[in-house]
C-alpha cells in the first residue's frame, strides 16, 4: 500500500504543479476534469443503495461549473445552476415514470452533487486567478496536505479523545491540534520561502501564510468528514480505486474543495 502510494504521488506531483503554474485554461480543465470523476464516484456511492443520481447530469454540470468559472467568472453560475435544476427534474420525471422508486430523492441527490462538487470546486479556479494567484494555491493546498499528515501520524501515535467517532473512528483530538499547528507553521514557511525563491514582489508575507494555514487547519477536516460520513453509511472504505493505495478521486479532494473556497476570500481578506 505505501509503495503505491509513493508511486502515485511520484507520478502525478511533477504534472499537477506543471498544471498549477501554466494556469489559465489548462488548470481550469485539469480541476474540471477531476471534479468530473469525483462526480461520477459520487453518483456511483448513492447508486449502491439503489439510488439512481443522473450520473450524466451531475458530471456535465460539476465539470461545466468550473470551465465557466474560467470563462465568465461568476456571472454565469445562476444560469448553470438553473439549468442544472430544470434538467434533473426533467430526468427524473422520466426515470420514475419508467420504474424508479425514489426519484425524488434521487432529484435531491443530482443537484446536491453539482452544488457541492462543482460550485465548490470551481472556487479552485477563482483562487489560481487571483493576483498572485499561482503563490496562494502553492500555500493553501500544500498546507491543508501537510495537516492532514500531521494529524495522521501524531493521532495514531498519540491520540486519545476521538474527535467523530461515528464517522471516523480514529480521527482524535490530538491529530487535529497537530494537524492546525502544522497546516499554520507550513503556511509561514510556504509563503517565507516563496518571498525568498521569487523576490519581495510577492505580495504576501509570512504572517499571511500562517493565517491562512492555521485558518485552513482548522476547517478543512469538515471536508473529509463529510465525504467519510457518506462512506460510512455505505460502509465502504472509499469512493473508488482509481488511484491505487490513495482510493478514489472523491477521496483525494475532499479537503481541496474546502481549501479552495476557503483559501480564495482568506486570500483576498489578506490581500486587502
Amino acid at each position: 500500500m505505501l509503495r503505491q502510494r509513493v508511486l502515485v504521488i511520484a507520478v502525478l506531483l511533477p504534472v499537477g504543479l506543471w498544471v498549477f503554474a501554466v494556469g489559465g485554461w489548462v488548470f481550469a480543465a485539469a480541476m474540471a476534469a477531476v471534479v468530473g470523476l469525483a462526480s461520477l464516484e459520487y453518483g456511483r456511492l448513492f447508486g449502491r443503495d439503489g439510488r439512481r443520481p443522473s450520473l450524466a447530469i451531475l458530471v456535465a454540470g460539476s465539470a461545466g461549473l468550473v470551465l465557466a468559472r474560467q470563462a465568465w467568472g461568476f456571472e454565469r453560475t445562476a444560469v448553470i445552476l438553473a439549468t442544472a435544476a430544470l434538467l434533473a427534474m426533467t430526468w427524473h420525471l422520466v426515470d420514475f415514470e419508467r420504474g424508479a422508486p425514489h426519484s425524488g430523492t434521487d432529484f435531491g441527490l443530482t443537484l446536491g452533487g453539482v452544488v457541492y462538487l462543482g460550485v465548490v470546486g470551481a472556487y479552485l479556479v477563482s483562487l489560481r486567478n487571483l493576483d498572485a494567484g499561482l503563490w496562494w494555491l502553492l500555500i493553501s493546498l500544500p498546507s491543508v496536505w501537510i495537516g492532514d499528515s500531521a494529524a495522521y501520524f501524531v493521532g495514531r501515535a498519540y491520540g486519545r479523545h476521538k474527535m467523530a467517532p461515528r464517522v471516523s473512528p480514529k480521527k482524535s483530538w490530538e491529530g487535529y491540534a497537530a494537524g492546525v499547528a502544522a497546516a499554520g507553521l507550513a503556511g509561514a514557511a510556504l509563503a517565507a520561502a516563496f518571498v525568498r525563491w521569487a523576490g519581495p514582489d510577492i505580495p504576501i508575507t509570512p504572517a499571511d501564510g500562517l493565517i491562512l494555514g492555521l485558518a485552513l487547519g482548522s476547517i478543512t477536516p469538515l471536508g473529509d468528514l463529510g465525504i467519510s460520513m457518506m462512506k460510512r453509511e455505505f460502509q465502504v472504505k472509499d469512493t473508488g480505486s482509481l488511484l491505487p493505495g490513495h482510493g478514489g478521486v472523491l477521496d483525494r479532494i475532499d479537503s481541496w474543495l474546502w481549501a479552495g473556497v476557503l483559501g480564495y476570500y482568506l486570500a483576498r481578506l489578506l490581500a486587502g
